[in-house]
């Protein structure tokens, strides 16, 4: 671990910002009768080329997502409703972490760090609560928007890029151990996201001070 101060707090969205999709995905599972972790098992197949991966670095969009989708989907044994499957992504605002980042940004750089899609809307009041959370970050790098997504190492780097710091300045905070795993290798201070209080407790060991 670096033992530089930290200059720069790199977030994940979903999952981090927001509640986990994967609570979507669980009880879309449950809804329709699908095996447990069917959605998230389907999205890791073939990370890099699958339709997800295409999806979210914009090679594609939702018309031409979703037949490629729910092609995998039978291939692995079962009916998926590609749109029904996008819409899970819109999960509400945690409202801790968007304390922690209007705290924060005063003294450090923060970037929201995202894999996402052009395509997902949300209701009225979440789409409210999420411009308000982006209006925070200093940066926003979108897989949609940039052509890669993470893991990929370019994704990382453009994130420091915009903020102005180096890979051992900056500590990230994800779910997915995946994602951490390259920002780690890059010299990064991760934190694996499983709840907002875990999560902002283990960040206030890695800066020193309350958050």
């Amino acid at each position: 671990m670096s033992d530089k101060p930290v200059r720069a707090v790199l977030w994940d969205f979903g999952g981090v910002i927001t509640e986990s999709p994967f609570v979507a995905f669980a009880r879309h599972e449950r809804e329709t009768g699908l095996p447990d972790g069917f959605i998230r098992m389907l999205n890791t197949r073939n990370p890099d080329t699958n339709a997800w991966a295409k999806f979210e670095r914009s090679d594609i969009d939702l018309d031409a997502f979703c037949p490629l989708f729910e092609a995998e989907a039978l291939e692995a044994g079962h009916r998926l409703d590609g749109r029904a499957v996008v819409a899970l992504l819109a999960g509400p605002v945690r409202p801790e972490m968007v304390g922690a980042l209007r705290r924060l940004r005063e003294r450090y750089r923060i970037a929201c760090l995202t894999n996402n899609v052009r395509s997902a809307a949300r209701p009225p009041e979440q789409a409210k609560a999420v411009a308000e959370a982006m209006s925070l970050f200093h940066a926003v790098i979108e897989s949609s928007k940039v052509g890669v997504r993470k893991p990929e190492p370019r994704f990382y780097e453009i994130a420091c890029e915009t903020l102005g710091v180096a890979p051992d300045e900056a500590v990230f905070l994800d779910d997915l151990g995946v994602n951490l795993k390259t920002a780690r290798a890059m010299g990064m201070r991760t934190i694996k996201v499983e709840g907002a209080s875990q999560a902002l407790s283990e960040l206030e060991s890695v800066l020193g001070h309350p958050v």
